[in-house]
């Protein structure tokens, strides 16, 4: 139930005047504001109105179904194609729903019950894949593997993901039942909905006391559960450390420079600057600089706030890269909410390392480079962890 989420500055910032931003002196609001007559301003206004004006009455005289026209659907739909017309694959606008999605992946907390589920569209089978430790889930006796064929009262047919995932999350403390097939049983969970955390760290200790943390992505409470993560293994008497990020595709801005700030030493983490040239610096004082043997993994997924992680062990040289060239995804979205619930996710700023040299679609490059090999003898076997994990035990 989590998407893939870009490298955003912050969160939400504030509320704007309605669709201000969209086009110059909101002339979309405008426009949607005096449909059904023709404004004594017309020639005044921009091209852009006066063609969406006269493509509204030609839908409007001519158009066979008219009458099931949705006009909310239809204004959003310009909306997001105003802001996919930059060409731009980082800049969307997002409905009143999905922004509501979006923040919720950008905190790493939702209300639900805590599973994770994927959509078999050839079999039309909706399963269960991953379920959150201390869950509602969990506690009820959901299992990985189990196939949803209905939540409450709806009965699941040929519904999208995102409708199932609707119909699961609710408010906090209200019950949902799903019922499931597993094996040749069919059973039913009824749950409680609460706050969710999502698990973004895991880690363990691996043999010659070397530490392991995988980090999914760079949500909000990503960076307390990487220190919990450091901490524990530095209890354990841990000899040096392999972060991995491979797959992982960003997230928040400020939680990864909160990350290396546990780890790096001092100086500049990143530096951002937006079109005028205006640069923010983000710093560390190098009062938790690791000083063990340490190795980064990386693969060409790993992305934006990934590759702020990766570059800035590479520059100050207190780790390896290990792995293959990361995505080379350089640059730095703000999302801007609008008073309607809707927002807008903008390419605002470049990034750059402490080197100062940009990798926007160019990528980091790893010290050791080598290809994932798949074992089709040991599905389990990872030639690229064995090389991260033997470079910090030498």
């Amino acid at each position: 139930m989590k998407k893939d989420k870009e490298f955003f500055r912050g969160a939400l910032i504030g509320a704007l005047a309605m669709f201000c931003v969209i086009a110059g002196g909101n002339a979309l609001w405008k426009w949607a504001s005096m449909a059904g007559f023709l404004p004594e301003s017309l020639s005044a206004t921009s091209e852009v109105e006066n063609k969406l004006y006269l493509l509204e009455q030609m839908v409007d005289k001519y158009y066979l179904y008219h009458d099931e026209i949705d006009k909310d659907t239809q204004a959003e739909g310009i909306y997001t194609g105003y802001m996919a017309g930059l060409m731009d694959p980082y800049t969307t606008y997002y409905t009143e729903e999905q922004t509501e999605e979006l923040m919720q992946g950008i905190s790493g907390e939702f209300t639900g019950i805590g599973a994770t589920m994927t959509q078999d569209l050839e079999n039309k089978t909706t399963k269960i894949t991953d379920i959150e430790k201390g869950s509602p889930a969990e506690e009820a006796g959901l299992q990985a593997g189990d196939l949803v064929v209905q939540v409450d009262d709806h009965k699941i047919v040929d519904e999208s993901l995102d409708e199932i995932v609707k119909w699961v999350r609710g408010k906090e403390g209200t019950e949902v039942t799903l019922h499931i097939v597993r094996g040749e049983e069919e059973l039913s969970f009824t749950m409680t909905r609460r706050v969710i955390q999502q698990n973004t760290v895991e880690y363990e200790m691996k043999d010659g006391q070397v530490g392991y943390i995988y980090v999914k992505e760079f949500d909000e409470v990503t960076a307390s559960q990487f220190e919990t993560a450091l901490n524990d293994l530095e209890a354990q008497e841990m000899n040096g450390l392999v972060i991995d990020i491979r797959d992982n595709p960003g997230g928040n801005l400020d939680t990864v420079v909160e990350m290396l700030r546990q780890i790096l030493p001092e100086g500049v983490i990143v530096t951002t600057k937006d079109r005028d040239g205006t640069a923010e610096e983000y710093t560390c004082d190098g009062a938790h600089e690791f000083t063990k043997p340490l190795a980064v993994l990386v693969n060409g997924s790993s992305a934006s706030a990934s590759e702020v992680f990766a570059a800035a062990v590479k520059d100050y040289g207190i780790g390896t890269i290990v792995g293959e060239t990361t995505f080379g995804k350089g640059v730095v979205q703000d999302v801007i909410g609008l008073r309607d619930g809707s927002s807008v996710k903008i390419t605002t700023a470049e990034y750059f390392p402490p080197s100062g040299e940009s990798i926007n679609k160019k990528g980091v490059k790893p010290d050791v480079e080598i290809e994932f090999e798949q074992d089709p003898n040991d599905p389990e076997a990872d030639n690229q962890l064995e090389k991260a994990l033997e470079i910090v035990r030498q």
